[in-house]
């Protein structure tokens, strides 16, 4: 009987013997192995497991029963099933842009995956004010095919509806709904993180406009009833590793059929931050390049969406003339809403942003966040006029305007 044969939490120590165990073959059986966390979400244990004598590696990632950032959170394991379902389905649809994954152990509730340490995290190279001209056409191209080639349009209907139930996903659909849908908005569960310089105007811009509730509680239960198309879930630059000629996606564990629009408003808002970070620090370069990017991946989103359509679409209905249009109007107003509640939540809701928060200057670090508000009350209250990425650019600098 193996150890492994019943759940508990992996520790260093543990995790070469568990990849010997599990994956014989990967490794010569003599191999030594040692094993580092590099784990830095609130949900998972992340090892890097590396042969000494040859520098071959693979990633272990072990789902934990609580958040770590709140023990009394707890969550199903099986979101790490999930995440190896979705990364080898993403893989089948966008090759090269996410990592392969070798295997799923359905008792531990790890996964072992491709090494991507000659990657880096997109957050931190964005907060050093690094650019990656690549990434606009890599990000729109995997947000393209596994986004649209999921949904009813390009999929016959019953292989959708049976990918649904698969990838049901209630608990953290609910992080989802609360945190990102419901708390920025009112505190009610007295869990939001306000830079104390902020809090009156907190106050007023999100907690007290009933205008922006009322939007907000229209776009929380869309999100709740629209299984467009099997989302990554939580797609920001911390999901993204990249090197100058390389993006890949990982990390989606909150995957689940939902609305196109909330993946890719989360990667726009997630580019505001780093571009908060650099204005913050002077990195005028570097700003002209993120919304260069907003706007980008923006325009190249609708331009690989007209081309993907065209190729893939299946039923019948969907290749009447007008609804390609009438589709992708909605996915932009869709992407508008979601960049606004990812700006808000971000900056006033349990789970900052590091580009923000270790803003030194506090006067920097207010106008940052302030931008950050108008520009999500922009994108939410107006989203029917959001159509190009020139739309997505000029509301950031509206709003860092009107924060002066």
């Amino acid at each position: 009987m193996s150890r492994y044969d019943t759940y508990f939490l992996m520790k260093c120590e543990d995790v070469g013997d568990y990849v010997q165990t599990k994956y014989p073959g990967h490794f010569a059986p003599d191999a030594k192995l040692t094993a580092k966390e590099i784990g830095d979400g609130n949900l998972n244990y992340v090892f890097r497991v590396v042969e000494e004598a040859s520098g071959k590696s693979v990633i272990v990632k072990q789902a934990g029963e609580a958040l770590r950032i709140s023990a009394d959170m707890h969550v199903s394991t099986d979101r790490n099933r999930i995440e190896s379902e979705i990364l080898q389905l993403q893989d089948k649809y966008a090759p090269g842009l996410v990592p392969k994954i070798y295997g799923y152990d359905t008792v531990m509730c790890a996964c072992c995956m491709e090494d991507l340490s000659d990657h880096e995290l997109m957050r931190y190279a964005l907060m050093r004010h690094e650019i990656f001209p690549q990434f606009a056409e890599d990000i729109t191209t995997y947000m393209v095919n596994t986004l649209l080639k999921t949904t009813d349009v390009a999929m016959e209907h019953k292989e959708k509806k049976a990918l649904v139930k698969s990838f049901i996903n209630p608990e953290l659909c609910e992080i989802t709904e609360d945190l990102v849908l419901t708390e920025p908005y009112n505190d009610n569960q007295g869990r939001n993180n306000v830079y104390p310089p902020m809090a009156d105007f907190v106050k007023k811009e999100l907690y007290g406009d009933e205008e922006l509730a009322l939007a907000v509680a229209k776009l929380k239960f869309e999100f709740m009833n629209n299984a467009q198309a099997l989302l990554h879930g939580d797609l920001h630059t911390g999901s993204i590793f990249v090197k100058k000629d390389s993006t890949r996606v990982f990390d989606p564990e909150f995957a689940f059929y939902g609305p196109m629009g909330y993946d890719i408003g989360n990667v726009i808002a997630n580019l505001i931050f780093a571009w908060d970070n650099g204005r913050a620090y002077g990195a005028e370069a570097f700003c002209q390049w993120i919304l260069k990017t907003i706007e980008e991946t923006v325009d190249l989103f609708c331009k690989k969406f007209v081309a993907c359509f065209d190729e893939c679409v299946t039923d019948r209905m969907a290749k009447t003339p007008g609804f390609r249009e009438a589709y992708l109007a909605s996915i932009l107003s869709d992407t508008a809403a979601y960049t606004g509640t990812e700006l808000h939540r971000r900056t006033v809701g349990m789970a900052n942003v590091k580009d923000v928060t270790t803003i030194k200057d506090e006067a920097a670090r207010v106008h940052a966040e302030k931008v950050n508000i108008l520009a999500g009350k922009d994108y939410i209250l107006h989203r029917e006029s959001f159509k190009t990425g020139a739309d997505f650019v000029a509301a950031v600098l509206r709003a860092d305007e009107a924060a002066k």
